[in-house]
């Protein structure tokens, strides 16, 4: 093959990959920080109706990576950033997180229980058009008795004593269902990296097509059993399954 023919394979392959588009979507670089600094732009606080004591968030060095350090004692708070993601287009959600202790009351089918050392957020949007008249009076009350709650979400979390793989309902609302990805202590004091698919669990969970991702969130909260939990969260990212 002659070197312009070569050149010209070269160059369709990279506007092959162009047209494509994007394989990721980048939501948190924590990584990218300097540790003691403020947070990455497009992260605020999360905080609840009622809840007054909050967790604590800082960007702290560990090992050779700057993460998220949380804090939680008796309190229940977290870190939240709007986002617009497809989870048609970018399915695959990865993450990395460690914990140092486990919550020992945690259980996920009470409302005294529903605490975590570690979760994963993902909110999706609300399209009025979309729900039934029943649902839309559900969300109404939600808001009336809780704030601003999402119509759905998924909760990627740490549990204690719940199998791997389970799928429940949030303890305060079926709007909300936690999926647990590690249990136990095994993995305790150890980096875990984790890889879903966002489209697939939401299906699974809600028996219907995804709607926009709008928003995820880190958080680690003990408000409910008053216990201490510490966690580490590392960058997250979107990504196609191509």
């Amino acid at each position: 093959m002659s070197c312009s023919a070569l050149m010209l394979v070269a160059a369709l392959s990279t506007a092959s990959v162009q047209a494509q588009g994007p394989t990721t979507v980048e939501v948190a670089r924590f990584s990218a920080s300097k540790p003691g600094t403020s947070l990455p732009d497009g992260w605020k606080p999360l905080t609840f109706r009622k809840i007054l004591r909050l967790t604590t968030y800082e960007l702290v060095e560990d090992g050779a990576q700057v993460v998220v350090k949380a804090v939680s004692d008796s309190s229940a708070s977290g870190l939240t950033k709007e986002v617009r993601i497809d989870p048609k287009e970018f399915p695959i959600v990865r993450w990395r997180w460690k914990v140092d202790n486990l919550v020992q009351k945690s259980d996920a089918t009470r409302k005294d229980g529903d605490d975590y050392p570690a979760r994963l957020y993902i909110t999706f949007e609300y399209d009025p058009d979309k729900v039934s008249f029943g649902k839309k009076l559900k969300y109404k009350t939600g808001q009336a008795l809780f704030g601003d709650i999402p119509i759905g979400a998924i909760n990627y979390v740490w549990e204690t004593k719940a199998p791997v793989g389970a799928i429940l309902d949030n303890a305060y609302t079926d709007f909300v269902k936690m999926v647990v990805v590690e249990s136990g202590p095994s993995q305790i004091g150890l980096w875990v990296d984790e890889s879903r698919n966002i489209y697939d669990d939401y299906k699974r969970a809600f028996g219907e097509e995804p709607p926009m991702i709008n928003g995820i969130a880190i958080m680690s909260d003990t408000d409910n059993t008053k216990e201490r939990a510490i966690a580490y969260y590392g960058d997250i990212v979107f990504m196609t399954s191509r």
